[in-house]
């Protein structure tokens, strides 16, 4: 009877196989929680970027009385307007868009966004101005027509 008795020591393959399939689990629920998180945080930077761009322009607009005919460094970035050109912060997916067929008045500047449902996308210019037919900032494709993109683009 004592035999019978004999206290277990240890867990079986059951109860190991259960918990490592929780921990599973858990780990795919949090793993896809952080990828979007990434990817709004990712279209934030896009924004901000498009932002300080569009301030840059602002500024070399204000001292040239015209607006550059490309986004470069010289352009912006020596004469003091912006401490670097940004970049899109998935490598090597193309820079900003900037469409240089613009008069010298006006411009039009767009970023792709992975959130096609954005609540930027709803403040943003969506068409390009008259003189400008580098590409049209339609939210329903990225701003260089890019599948599964959305293009948040403003002009002055």
């Amino acid at each position: 009877m004592k035999n019978l008795l004999k206290q277990r020591k240890g867990f079986t393959l059951i109860e190991l196989l259960v918990v490592i399939a929780i921990i599973g689990i858990l780990a795919s629920i949090v793993l896809a929680s952080l990828n979007q998180a990434r990817r709004k945080s990712r279209d934030a930077r896009r924004i901000a970027d498009i932002k300080q761009i569009q301030l840059a322009l602002e500024l070399y607009f204000d001292d040239n009385a015209a607006y550059p005919d490309n986004i470069t460094v010289a352009d912006l970035v020596t004469p003091g307007y912006m401490t670097a050109v940004p970049l899109d912060p998935l490598a090597p997916h193309p820079p900003y868009s900037y469409d240089a067929t613009c008069a010298a008045t006006t411009y039009h500047v767009g970023a792709d966004l992975e959130d096609t449902g954005h609540s930027a996308l709803d403040q943003d210019r969506n068409t390009a101005p008259a003189t400008c037919t580098g590409f049209t900032g339609a939210d329903t494709a990225g701003c260089g027509g890019a599948a599964g993109r959305a293009c948040y683009d403003v002009s002055p």
